[in-house]
C-alpha cells in the first residue's frame, strides 16, 4: 500500500501509526518509517496504545512462529524446538521485559524498605534473586511450549504463542492503568496513563480473537478458558505485590506482569 493512499487525519493512519510506533518501543524489528506518521522515533501514547496492542503483541511473536514451523519440519527434538522459540522471543524483544522480571525480582525481594527497593530496581547490575527468577521464567516458557508441542502439534503450538504474545502485552499494561507511578520523572509517567475504557476492549478484543485462534488451533475448550482467564488473573497478585512493595508501578513492574501473564497462559495450555 502506497504512503499516499493514507490520509494523516485519517482513523486507519491513526492506527497503522500506533501499530508502528507499538513495534518499534516492544520489539527490534526493522520497522520501516512512512511519511504519514509523523515522528517515527517518538514514544506510544500509552494513553490509547491498547487498542493496537492484541494486534502488535501477535505480530512480534511472528518470527518464533516461523521458527516453530522450521524446526518442526526438519524434525528438531520437542525440547530444542521450544528453546529455539524462547531464544526467537527474547532476540526479537530485546529481552525488555526479561529485564523488568529480573529487576522485580532483584527489588521487590532483595531489599526491606520501598526507596530501597527503587535503588536496586534502577541497578543495572542483576543480583541473585534475579537470576534465579530468568532461569525459572525461561525454563517454565521452554518445558510448556515443549509439551504443548508433543501434545497437540505445530500448528497448537503457533496459535498459542501467537496468542500469549498478545494476551500478555495486555496484561502487562495493567499496572500501568490500576497503579500510580512511583517514579514522576521515569518512563512509565512519561508515556501516559491508558484509558480504562481503551483498555477494557482491548481485554474483551484478546479474549475473543483468542479463544477462536485457540479453538481452530486445535486447543481443547478447558485450556483455552485456563489459558485465557489466568493470564489475565495473574496480573491482580503482580498490582497487589507492587502497590504492597514500592507504593505503585514502574516500566520493571509493567515487563514483569508481562511475563507472568505469558508464563501462566502457557503453562495452562501445557496440561490441557
Amino acid at each position: 500500500m502506497s504512503e499516499s493512499s493514507f490520509q494523516p487525519h485519517s482513523l486507519l493512519a491513526v492506527l497503522a501509526s500506533e501499530t508502528l510506533s507499538a513495534l518499534r518501543f516492544y520489539s527490534r524489528l526493522p520497522v520501516p518509517s512512512f511519511a504519514f506518521e509523523g515522528d517515527p522515533h517518538r514514544a506510544p501514547d500509552f494513553r490509547t496504545l491498547p487498542r493496537i496492542l492484541p494486534l502488535a503483541g501477535a505480530i512480534i511473536t511472528l518470527p518464533a512462529i516461523f521458527v516453530a514451523w522450521l524446526a518442526a519440519l526438519i524434525d528438531l527434538p520437542s525440547l530444542t524446538l521450544a528453546l529455539l522459540v524462547v531464544a526467537s522471543l527474547v532476540i526479537v524483544t530485546g529481552a525488555m521485559a526479561e529485564d523488568g522480571f529480573a529487576d522485580v525480582a532483584d527489588g521487590f525481594f532483595g531489599g526491606h524498605t520501598a526507596e530501597r527497593r527503587l535503588e536496586i530496581m534502577a541497578d543495572s547490575r542483576v543480583g541473585a534473586f534475579g537470576v534465579v527468577a530468568l532461569i525459572l521464567a525461561l525454563g517454565l516458557k521452554t518445558s510448556s511450549l515443549a509439551a504443548l508441542f508433543d501434545h497437540h502439534g505445530v500448528i497448537a503450538l503457533s496459535a498459542a504463542i501467537l496468542v500469549s504474545g498478545a494476551l500478555s502485552r495486555v496484561a502487562g499494561i495493567l499496572p500501568l492503568v490500576f497503579l500510580p507511578p512511583v517514579r514522576p520523572g521515569g518512563r512509565s509517567a512519561s508515556v501516559g496513563r491508558p484509558s480504562v475504557v481503551v483498555t477494557t476492549i482491548a481485554v474483551v478484543t484478546v479474549l475473543s480473537f483468542g479463544a477462536l485462534i485457540l479453538y481452530f488451533g486445535g486447543i481443547p475448550p478447558r485450556g483455552i478458558s485456563a489459558c485465557l482467564l489466568l493470564g489475565f488473573a495473574s496480573a491482580l497478585p503482580m498490582l497487589v505485590l507492587a502497590q504492597s512493595k514500592i507504593g505503585g508501578q514502574t516500566g520493571d513492574v509493567a515487563g514483569a506482569t508481562q511475563q507472568v501473564a505469558e508464563i501462566m497462559c502457557l503453562l495452562a495450555l501445557s496440561v490441557a
